[in-house]
């Protein structure tokens, strides 16, 4: 190998790092490469699968969850930066079987279509109701504005993000 193909952690010697995460409220430790991604380490080593990769950019928001409570883009982030920090992934969101609020919002107003972008506009949502009730619709729109889906026309997603609004309770 080149030393101009060595990453950085390989000049200093580290290649894993063992990490303490909670994610959707369990904790978990695990040894991963430096350089996994977040969204890698979440669907391949904790097998959570509802983040998906897409741009791997951060562009299309389909692999948003919440780090300690803010949502950021998974695929930007290496694992070991998540270290000792609380996780919520689209799999947190429900309560057992029952549809969190905001999924059922989604299932009952035609939100989706393929399901691609849906975990992340659901976390989005989430994150964006937590802290504005009554939101308008150009509210919404400018929310939900990192979010990109292929499918829907976007009109049930706002259908969708309204009604959670009106029938979540905080």
């Amino acid at each position: 190998m080149d030393v101009d193909e060595r990453t950085t952690a390989d000049h200093v010697g580290l290649r894993e790092k063992t990490i303490t995460v909670t994610v959707n409220g369990d904790s978990y430790q695990r040894t991963v490469p430096v350089r996994r991604s977040l969204v890698d380490f979440l669907r391949e080593d904790l097998g959570l699968t509802g983040s998906h990769v897409g741009c791997e950019q951060g562009v299309c928001g389909a692999c948003t969850v919440l780090l300690d409570g803010e949502p950021i883009r998974a695929c930007l982030m290496f694992a070991v930066q998540a270290d000792g920090n609380e996780l919520t992934t689209v799999e947190g969101l429900a309560s057992g079987e029952e549809l969190h609020p905001i999924q059922q919002a989604f299932w009952d107003h035609h939100g989706l279509q393929c399901g691609f972008c849906t975990p992340g506009f659901l976390l989005t949502t989430y994150d964006f109701l937590r802290e504005k009730h009554g939101a308008t619709e150009p509210e919404i729109r400018e929310a939900l504005s990192g979010n990109l889906c292929r499918c829907t026309g976007y009109q049930g997603i706002v259908r969708s993000v309204q009604a959670a609004d009106e029938t979540w309770e905080r």
